[in-house]
């Protein structure tokens, strides 16, 4: 029965990364007028979109200190690849402002329970937040507290050399609040 179960979770885990994979080479379509952003960790940019067409690029991005990767652990420094929605906002933050993301997302959900990386209750608490439409909480082993912020009063210079953060995406001070125009809660955020 147990070989059966690993059989039943791999080939559930093997049809998951072939839709990820999908879903990554693929570009989203969105209606005009919709904003949304693009973070691409390889050119260290993020892109402000209407639609389909690009209206603003910020370079230059810091991204966290252990790079970036899909299945994101509690204190790894990595910043999740993903699709997230902008689910609170911080105006008051240490970071000059903060978009908090709504991570983790569905799949990264499945992957950490499959993997065992989180038990079933957790699995279960994780599901039934997205469900209602709730942030999923931020205290658990695949960490949380993801977001968009600037720079508060941290060196420019450290900025401009290093991914310094926990995992999240940096900009400058001046960067953040140009984008906070396009910003509001629901934005769709593409992290890849």
């Amino acid at each position: 029965m147990r070989s059966s179960m690993r059989y039943g979770r791999l080939s559930l885990l093997i049809l998951y990364f072939q839709a990820v994979a999908l879903l990554w080479l693929s570009t989203p379509v969105h209606a005009d007028g919709d904003y949304w952003l693009l973070v691409d960790s390889r050119r260290y940019t993020l892109s402000v979109f209407e639609g389909n067409r690009p209206i603003q690029i910020f370079r230059n991005i810091a991204l966290g200190h252990g790079g970036v990767a899909r299945n994101r652990r509690s204190g790894d420094g990595k910043t999740p690849i993903g699709t997230y929605f902008v689910a609170w906002i911080n105006h008051d933050s240490r970071f000059r402002l903060f978009f908090g993301l709504d991570y983790p997302n569905d799949g990264q959900i499945e992957e950490a329970y499959v993997d065992g990386a989180i038990d079933g209750h957790t699995y279960f608490d994780l599901r039934s937040a997205r469900a209602h439409h709730r942030l999923p909480s931020q205290e658990t082993a695949l960490g949380g507290n993801i977001g968009i912020h600037g720079l508060g009063d941290r060196n420019p210079e450290f900025h401009r050399r290093y991914n310094w953060t926990e995992g999240c995406i940096a900009l400058t001070n001046e960067q953040i609040d140009q984008l906070a125009a396009w910003v509001d809660l629901g934005t769709m955020v593409v992290i890849r």
